[in-house]
C-alpha cells in the first residue's frame, strides 16, 4: 500500500519537529498519531520506502513506554489498575484481547500497547513489594532492546559471536565470585530458576550414571532426592520431569541436621534399594530468604559421595556484597549452583544461570551433535558453539543485558544495590519489631531482604492464642490483600507456611524504593485493616 501524499507532508512535518512524533500537529489540530488509522503493519519494513512509517511508528510507541516508565516511578501513581478476569476479557474502553481475520491498523495497534501496559501492574514501582523480581533498570532494559533487535540465536558462534563471547566473559566472572577456578567452571543460560534446577538433577544423574543418557531408566537404580521442607518446588517438578518420581524426593525439616537424615535413610532407604544421590541447599528460600548451612551440607555430602546444588536463585545476589557474602559461606563447595540475576540484581526478566563446577559436563551430558548446527570442520574455534550444552535448540540471548548492566554499574554498584535493599528490610524489620498492631513471624533479623508478618486488628490481638485466633488471624491478610489490589496504590504477597496462618511476606530488589514507600506500606496495611475491622 502507497502512503498518500498527505501522510508524507505530515510525516516531515515531523521530521522538522525533531523526530517528536508526539509534537507533530494535523492542520485540524489533531495529533498525527490519529494518521495511523490509514496505515497496517504491511506498511512497515521491510516494505518497500517503508522506512520513514517505520521510524515514526517506533517513536510513538518509544513515547508510550517513556511515559510508562516514568509513571512506574512516580509515587502517586498506581501500582496497579485493578479489573477481574472477566471484565479484560469482555473488553474495557475499546480495548479487545479477541483476534479478527482482518488486520488493525497501527493506530490501533498502538492503543493496544497503551492499554497492555495500561492494566497492568506496574513491577518497577517503588510500592511493588509482591515478588521477588522487581524494579526496572534503565540500562538493562536498553540491553533487551538491543537485544530484541539482533533476533539471534545463541546456539552457535557463527551466528551468535558477540553474544557467545559475552556469556563466556560472564560466566568466568561468577566462577571468580564463588570462588571456582576461571579455567574449570562451566554454566548455560536458562529460561528461569526452575529449569536451572532441573539441570542440576539431570546432570547429578547423568554423573553417576551415564548410561541414563542412551539406556533410559533402565539403567537406573530407585533415587533417592533430599532437600529442606522450605526449598523451591522446582525440585520435586525437577524429579517428576526427570521420571525419577516426586515420591523419591524426601523433605528434611528444617531443625534437622542432614547428617542425622541420612544415617536414618541408611537404615529406611537402602533396604528398599533406594539410592540417594543429590541433595539441594537453599540459599534464600523464597518465603523467608533463610540460608540453609552450606558448609554442613558439603561436609556430609563429601562424606557420602552426593551431588551438593545449591539453589541461590534468590541469594546468590549476597555474594557481590562484601557485608553479607559471608551467609553464604561454602557455596564454593558445591557441584552446580542456580543463580538468578534477575531478582537481586535486578535484571529485566528472564536472567537465570546453572553453573557448574566440572568443566565438559554439559556437554557430555547433554549433546547430540545435530550435523546441521554443530559441524567440526567450521573454520573456527568449534568449543565457541556452545548450544549443545543445552537441552533446548533455539535459546534466547539473555546475556546482553546483564553483560551491559555490569558494565554501567560495575561490581561495586551491584554490591551497593544488594546492600540498599536489605537495608530496607533490616528498616522493615525494626519498624514492626517496635509496634503493637504487627507481629513478626520470626523475631530474629532476617538473613534477606524477606521481611514475613502479621498485621493484628484489635480483636484478634485480644483474643486468646488458639485455633479461634488462629483462624480469624488466617482471613486479615487475604482480606487486606484484596481491599489494597482494588484501591492499587501498593501491592504485597502473603501466604500460609507449614503451621503459621497467613501472613505478609515483603521483599526487597528494587533499587528505587526507599524508607519512606516502606512506611507508607505499613501504613496502607494499616489503613485497610481498620477500615476492615473497624
Amino acid at each position: 500500500m502507497e502512503i498518500k501524499q498527505d501522510d508524507r507532508q505530515l510525516i516531515s512535518w515531523s521530521k522538522q519537529d525533531g523526530g517528536s512524533f508526539e509534537n507533530a500537529d494535523k492542520p485540524n489540530g489533531q495529533h498525527l498519531a490519529s494518521d495511523f488509522s490509514s496505515l497496517h503493519s504491511k506498511d512497515l519494513l521491510p516494505a518497500k520506502n517503508g522506512e520513514e512509517v517505520t521510524k515514526h511508528f517506533l517513536q510513538e510507541l518509544l513515547n508510550i513506554l517513556l511515559a510508562y516508565i516514568s509513571k512506574s516511578l512516580n509515587r502517586s501513581s498506581k501500582v496497579l489498575d485493578f479489573h477481574h478476569p472477566h471484565q479484560l476479557k469482555e473488553g474495557l474502553e475499546g480495548f479487545s484481547l479477541e483476534l479478527q481475520d482482518q488486520p488493525d491498523n497501527l493506530e490501533q495497534l498502538l492503543v493496544d500497547c497503551q492499554d497492555t501496559l495500561k492494566y497492568g501492574v506496574k513491577t518497577a514501582h517503588p510500592c511493588f513489594f509482591n515478588q521477588l523480581s522487581t524494579g526496572l533498570d534503565i540500562i538493562g532494559l536498553a540491553g533487551e532492546w538491543v537485544t530484541s533487535t539482533a533476533n539471534t540465536n545463541i546456539f552457535t558462534y557463527e551466528i551468535a559471536p558477540v553474544f557467545i563471547l559475552m556469556e563466556d566473559i560472564i560466566f568466568k566472572k561468577m566462577h571468580s565470585i564463588i570462588g571456582w577456578s576461571e579455567k574449570e567452571g562451566d554454566g548455560i543460560f536458562c529460561p528461569g530458576g526452575t529449569m536451572s534446577n532441573l539441570y542440576s538433577v539431570l546432570l547429578a544423574r547423568y554423573h553417576f550414571f551415564p548410561r541414563v543418557k542412551t539406556a533410559g531408566m533402565l539403567a537406573l537404580p530407585p533415587l533417592a532426592l533430599l532437600t529442606s521442607t522450605h526449598s523451591h518446588f522446582s525440585i520435586k517438578k525437577s524429579a517428576a520431569v526427570l521420571g525419577i518420581g516426586s515420591e523419591s524426593v524426601f523433605l528434611v525439616k528444617c531443625d534437622e541436621s542432614i547428617a542425622l537424615i541420612l544415617m536414618k535413610y541408611n537404615l529406611v532407604l537402602y533396604p528398599q534399594g533406594l539410592v540417594p544421590f543429590y541433595v539441594n541447599a537453599t540459599a534464600g528460600t523464597t518465603v523467608y530468604g533463610a540460608i540453609d548451612p552450606l558448609n554442613d551440607i558439603a561436609d556430609i555430602c563429601e562424606r557420602f559421595g552426593l551431588w551438593m546444588h545449591v539453589d541461590a536463585a534468590w541469594g546468590g545476589g549476597l555474594l557481590l556484597s562484601k557485608r553479607h557474602r559471608m551467609k553464604l559461606q561454602g557455596i564454593d563447595r558445591a557441584s552446580s549452583i542456580t543463580w538468578n540475576p534477575h531478582k537481586m540484581m535486578g535484571v529485566p526478566l528472564q536472567c537465570s544461570v546453572i553453573l557448574v563446577q566440572k568443566k565438559g559436563l554439559l556437554q557430555e551430558c547433554n549433546q547430540l551433535c545435530a550435523e546441521y548446527l554443530f559441524q567440526p570442520d567450521k573454520h573456527y574455534d568449534v568449543s565457541y558453539d556452545t548450544g549443545d550444552k543445552s537441552i533446548q535448540c533455539g535459546r534466547h540471548v539473555d546475556i546482553f543485558k546483564l553483560w551491559l548492566m555490569w558494565k554501567a554499574k560495575g561490581s561495586e554498584g551491584f554490591e551497593s544495590q544488594v546492600n540498599h535493599c536489605l537495608e530496607n528490610a533490616e528498616y522493615l524489620y525494626y519498624k514492626l519489631k517496635s509496634r503493637k498492631d504487627f507481629q513478626l513471624v520470626f523475631q530474629s533479623q532476617p538473613e534477606h531482604s524477606n521481611v514475613c508478618f502479621w498485621y493484628l486488628p484489635t480483636s484478634v490481638r485480644n483474643m486468646p492464642p488458639g485455633p479461634e485466633r488462629d483462624r480469624e488471624l488466617h482471613m486479615v491478610a487475604p482480606k487486606i490483600k484484596a481491599k489494597m489490589m482494588e484501591e492499587g496504590m501498593t501491592m504485597i504477597g502473603y501466604q500460609p507456611l507449614g503451621d503459621k496462618v497467613n501472613f505478609f511476606r515483603c521483599v526487597f530488589s528494587n533499587p528505587a524504593t526507599q524508607k519512606e514507600d516502606v512506611d507508607f506500606l505499613l501504613d496502607e496495611i494499616t489503613r485497610l485493616g481498620r477500615e476492615l475491622y473497624s
